[in-house]
């Protein structure tokens, strides 16, 4: 024979007991089963927070919202400093919101993170433009409920779809196709028949103006704190600024 032969001949042999010695990778049973009661068990856990989240975000809004109608609607005792009986001061509602809220937030960010402001990855000047937004967005609607109600503001509220579109595309960039933009002027056609035909034959112009004109305002600086938020999340990363921390910057 020749080298390639002996080559051949020469290959060693295994014995019965090196095969039975021989360890083999095998699949526990019922491992997929498992990963599978697993993933269902996640996907539950997150479905029912993600109810509960829906549920308190409702709950919030509509108390909310009644209270802040509730609060500039109502005719008071007539005092020097407002002889009409209605609440003077939107500003002292948005404080008194944005207080309670800041001190929630430190609690939770410091029980969450260890500090305050130490482990954050934003910094909090980041948040500065849709903290003053945000702001100005509260006092705007606090104060449009002395000319328009709350159901009537609601509704021009859903209206803000194409100065979200725009705020997008000024701050991020973002591109919209056509069909999208002829959407929302359907659904902001809609909102001004609605909030037309609402009007009472005796409203008074100067009024209705005014009342206006805190609505504008009251969407425009809403859309920049979102579009604003969605940009530190961008350029933070979402897994580095939590809710808590969201909260706490705005």
């Amino acid at each position: 024979t020749d080298a390639g032969d002996n080559k051949v001949q020469m290959q060693p042999l295994v014995t019965g007991s090196e095969v039975a010695t021989t360890p083999s990778k095998e699949v526990p049973m019922g491992s997929a089963a498992s990963g599978g009661a697993s993933d269902h068990s996640e996907f539950w856990k997150q479905a029912l927070k993600f109810a509960f989240c829906f549920c308190g975000l409702q709950a919030s809004y509509l108390t909310w919202g009644y209270m802040q109608e509730l609060i500039m609607t109502t005719t008071f005792n007539p005092t020097k400093h407002a002889p009409d009986g209605r609440f003077p001061s939107a500003a002292f509602c948005v404080f008194s919101n944005r207080f309670l809220a800041i001190i929630v937030a430190m609690i939770a960010v410091r029980l969450k993170h260890g500090a305050i402001v130490a482990n954050n990855v934003a910094p909090l000047i980041a948040f500065t433009p849709c903290a003053l937004s945000n702001t100005m967005s509260s006092w705007s609607q606090y104060a449009s409920l002395r000319y328009v109600s709350f159901p009537v503001q609601t509704v021009f509220k859903s209206s803000k779809i194409i100065p979200v579109m725009i705020m997008g595309k000024i701050l991020k960039g973002t591109s919209y196709p056509c069909t999208q933009y002829v959407e929302a002027a359907l659904i902001t056609t809609g909102v001004a028949i609605f909030s037309v035909a609402s009007k009472s034959s005796n409203t008074d112009t100067s009024t209705e103006l005014v009342g206006l004109l805190f609505m504008c305002m009251y969407i425009t600086f809403d859309c920049f704190t979102s579009q604003w938020q969605d940009k530190i999340y961008v350029k933070y990363g979402r897994p580095n600024v939590d809710p808590y921390q969201m909260m706490l910057g705005v």
